[in-house]
């Protein structure tokens, strides 16, 4: 049973087509970044998986089970959005409880969530005086409250600091137990991370290769560029 399928998933918003018929599964445990151009449908993606918003045509499951209307799913995920999304006039601790309290979890998580990301001596300030890098890393906590099976990360790496950068991908790389779909600009980091890069091009899943056929970045990007062009043909001739 896969963790994490796609079935002939599209969105239009009105005459524009999105995403268009993409279809593809993850394991349990499985990590895959989905890289593409901007306006290549990225977000538009990850917001349908993790049930910010309905597909207009195909399905999506978690664990067999739908995405839509289906709280017991929700409860599965947690999704870090390419915006915080925090409550500004709450601390970084109340917004972590607020979470917590909205999942049943205990409370005391949010104290080692905080260590965790590097800000337990931060905790007790509001977050609108953040920088984005420390509101990312609250916001990262924050999609781990609920220990979710499955993590959905929209540019996790965007716009952060070294510092952020660094307790960021600390705590990605902690996560091998997780299954988690990435989008990301970044693909040095994404092909250090991922087991699987997905391209997208114009809306289309045209590529799915594992990532450790990649020896840089470079060549993945590579790879990108000639499925854009049409040609099928991979780094090894071996492009799903």
């Amino acid at each position: 049973m896969a963790a994490v399928s796609l079935s002939g998933v599209s969105k239009r918003f009105g005459p524009h087509v999105a995403v268009s018929d993409v279809s593809f599964e993850l394991a349990d445990g499985e990590r895959a970044v989905v890289f593409g151009a901007n306006g290549a449908g990225k977000t538009t993606l990850l917001r349908m998986v993790a049930s910010l918003s309905r597909p207009t045509e195909g399905v999506i499951e978690i664990g067999s089970q739908p995405v839509s209307d289906n709280a017991a799913v929700r409860s599965r995920i947690g999704v870090l959005t390419h915006e915080t999304m925090l409550y500004e006039e709450l601390t970084a601790r109340e917004n972590l409880r607020l979470h917590a309290r909205l999942h049943g979890v205990d409370p005391g998580v949010c104290e080692e969530l905080l260590e965790t990301v590097g800000l337990a001596d931060r905790g007790g300030e509001r977050v609108a005086g953040f920088s984005h890098g420390m509101g990312k890393r609250v916001s990262l906590a924050r999609a781990l409250v609920h220990d979710p099976d499955v993590l959905f990360l929209d540019e996790p790496y965007t716009g952060l600091d070294q510092a952020s950068l660094d307790r960021v991908e600390s705590v990605l790389e902690g996560l091998d137990d997780r299954t988690v779909l990435a989008a990301t600009h970044d693909l040095e980091r994404g092909v250090g991370f991922a087991d699987r890069i997905l391209f997208m091009n114009d809306g289309r899943l045209v590529g799915d290769a594992e990532a450790d056929r990649f020896g840089a970045a470079e060549d993945a990007i590579g790879e990108y560029e000639r499925l854009c062009r049409g040609d099928t043909e991979g780094v090894d001739g071996d492009v799903r």
